[in-house]
């Protein structure tokens, strides 16, 4: 009897319940999870590279045999342990290095046959390879999918090997794919030369050819493509089915406002407001996506909004992520509506948060009954006791903040309020215009006036008195710095830094003679309010602190920041940390102290050393790191496309987006009989689907 994909991954042979749980601990849960779990590189062995043909600079893989093996402790670091051996064939030797690795000590016994993967070096006269992938040879046994191909290199669960893995994955393809059906219609793949699937899941696992790999990708990612964009045009018909509101967008409220700010508007924000005005004074429902790099004024831009739909009688409510920023905003936001009487007496805000305890019924109250008419409030804003009176904008800030479901409940709570959405994490604008098929795209893309780009350099961790001495010189003119860590408290295991313990030296030490603050997550609520509080009235000259500082923070004294062990941080979470220095007109800093031992990690601190618009990082970020982790764990939808690229893949997203429309304009429910497999798979993908756009 045929087994359904969805069996189990503890019923595949080789497996059972004992290394289940190391499957399901890597998202692999379904023998279909493990079908869908794809390479992450290969590596053509059917001519490896000897020792001898090895340059340094490039990265090759070399079949060699460990002739030593040592451990040795770091000279300038205590508790920091390097791992080394030496090996090579008949034509040389090379020495491999890993560094606070202690228990790869066990790993390696003299005479082993190695498979080394890695950036070869010329260090001290000798070719060497830093923290190289290894997979070990086995002497005796069937090596017909571990060498004499291209062979597949998996991101591996815990306690497995390549070789295991290689295994498991092999006798699923053996047992499953003749029974595999096709999702993708016929007509489409036969229109876009595209291979049936299980030839695509075959040779993207073990591609008999480097063709037949390049067909199976596309083949793989067009489908991933495919339905991704199915709900967006969903989505996109049946908003354009939705009366909305026709919002009074010229009038007094927003004439106050606009005359009373302390600056000028940037061309790019007055481009982007003429957009929304447009949407908002039409009966069409607004969808717009307000893309703006760090400090570009996207917040000023979406508080008008916000005024223009109160000055026409409606409520108006402006979702943050985090409780620091929704209080920022609040406070912002109130002390621009006491620059003119009518504002501050039109425009009645409240806040709302997960630690509103005291008058939080009142809260409510004013809510529902239309009383506070501008609410302001991170997810506290969704819970079904929040009753809005007449909500007519919903303004989503940083949205890749929230999953899609929590952004669909706000707009929920009324029939059909128009839906401002902001993101400090640019795409490229014809990329984000063919991702986000259901919504309109807007772009500040010039800084306030007056502002002046952030100068970044990187320094070796060796060098952080450097950093200091740096900040120092900033502190001294009369400005504020941060000090970033990646973890509150010190780590072993991953040999850094933490916040809680760094504060204190650095305190009694090098910044003996300023005042010193420290601010992280596991502080309540209140102390992390007073903190900030002392730290924008300069009650404290340094903020020791950890990412709770990523989105939103302005204090425009701040002009110089330091981000230790940086190499830990993703690129996008570096250049939101690097936002908030360079607020105000005079020059910033930003030092990342790093040592990065990965390719990866130094093409990210590369990338910010180079680049200061947060479009060209976008950019960087999808070429270093791929789609899925770009978009964040919490994006799901652009999470799910773990093979498809857009950047790279730009007009396969365009083909793939264009039968997707198509399709659906002829069948907006997939409710044909032909489209009901494709339905199926829509849903066992995307389950919010179902309520969010199918039904109705």
């Amino acid at each position: 009897m045929e087994r359904p994909i969805s069996t189990s991954i503890q019923y595949l042979k080789g497996i059972g319940p004992k290394k289940a749980g190391a499957f399901q601990a890597a998202g692999i849960n379904t023998v279909e999870d493990l079908l869908y779990y794809f390479p992450r590189r290969y590596e053509d062995r059917t001519k490896l590279s000897t020792v001898k043909e090895l340059k340094p600079g490039e990265i090759n893989t070399v079949k060699v045999e460990v002739f030593a093996r040592g451990e040795r402790r770091s000279f300038y670091r205590r508790r920091f342990s390097i791992v080394e051996i030496i090996a090579g064939d008949k034509t040389g030797r090379i020495f491999c290095v890993w560094f606070n690795q202690p228990y790869l000590k066990n790993y390696f016994k003299v005479g082993q046959q190695l498979i080394l993967y890695g950036k070869v070096e010329l260090y001290a006269g000798r070719m060497q390879m830093v923290s190289p992938e290894f997979e070990f040879i086995s002497a005796d046994g069937d090596e017909s999918l571990n060498t004499g191909r291209i062979v597949p290199v998996y991101r591996l669960p815990e306690k497995t090997s390549q070789r295991y893995f290689r295994k498991i994955i092999k006798a699923a393809l053996d047992e499953f794919l003749p029974s595999l059906v096709d999702c993708l219609p016929y007509d489409i793949r036969s229109k876009n030369g595209l291979m049936n699937l299980a030839r695509g899941l075959l040779n993207i696992h073990f591609p008999g050819s480097p063709e037949l790999e390049k067909q199976a990708y596309e083949r793989l990612a067009f489908e991933e493509f495919f339905i991704f964009q199915l709900p967006l045009a969903m989505r996109k018909i049946k908003r354009q089915q939705i009366k909305g509101i026709a919002h009074k967008v010229e009038g007094a409220l927003a004439g106050a406002f606009l005359k009373n700010l302390e600056f000028t508007l940037t061309a790019s924000q007055e481009n982007v407001l003429r957009e929304i005005k447009e949407d908002m004074a039409s009966q069409r429902v607004m969808q717009r996506l307000l893309q703006g790099d760090v400090g570009s004024g996207k917040t000023v831009v979406a508080t008008l909004a916000g005024i223009m739909a109160v000055q026409g009688g409606y409520q108006a409510a402006f979702m943050a992520p985090t409780e620091i920023l929704a209080r920022q905003h609040y406070e912002k936001i109130g002390l621009q509506l006491k620059a003119a009487d009518e504002l501050s007496s039109g425009v009645r805000l409240a806040l709302l948060t997960g630690s509103t305890k005291k008058g939080r019924s009142a809260v409510y109250e004013d809510i529902s009954s239309g009383k506070s008419n501008f609410i302001i409030g991170t997810h506290a804003l969704l819970q079904e006791e929040v009753k809005f009176n007449n909500l007519g904008l919903v303004v989503i800030d940083e949205q890749h903040k929230f999953g899609v479901g929590q952004r669909a409940l706000l707009p929920g709570k009324n029939r059909a309020p128009d839906v401002l959405i902001m993101t400090a994490t640019p795409i490229p604008r014809t990329l984000a215009i063919t991702l986000y098929g259901d919504r309109d795209v807007s772009v500040i893309n010039e800084l306030p006036r007056g502002r002046v780009p952030v100068v970044t350099v990187h320094f070796d961790e060796e060098d952080k008195s450097r950093a200091y001495e740096m900040a120092k010189a900033h502190l001294k003119k009369g400005g504020q710095a941060y000090i970033v860590y990646p973890v509150i408290d010190e780590s072993y295991a991953l040999d850094i830094a933490g916040a809680k313990k760094t504060y204190e030296e650095l305190k009694k030490g090098e910044f003996k003679d300023f005042k010193v603050g420290l601010i992280h997550g596991r502080l309540k609520q209140a102390e992390q309010d007073d903190i900030m509080h002392r730290f924008k009235n300069k009650d404290l000259d340094i903020l020791v602190s950890t990412t709770v500082l990523e989105v939103g923070i302005d204090v425009r004294n701040a002009t110089c920041m330091i981000i230790e062990h940086a190499e830990r941080f993703g690129l996008s979470q570096l250049h939101q940390l690097r936002g908030r220095v360079g607020r105000g007109s005079e020059q910033s800093l930003c030092v990342l102290l790093s040592s990065a031992r990965t390719a990866e990690a130094a093409a990210r601190i590369e990338a910010m050393v180079k680049y200061s618009s947060g479009f060209n990082i976008a950019e960087e970020d999808l070429k270093i790191r791929g789609p899925g982790e770009f978009f964040g764990s919490r994006q799901h939808g652009l999470t799910e496309l773990k093979i498809g690229n857009p950047f790279t893949q730009m007009q396969l997203l365009k083909r793939a987006r264009e039968e997707a429309v198509k399709l659906v304009n002829s069948d907006p429910k997939l409710g044909q009989k032909q489209n009901s497999l494709l339905r199926q798979r829509l849903l066992q993908r995307f389950p919010e689907y179902d309520t969010l756009m199918m039904v109705g």
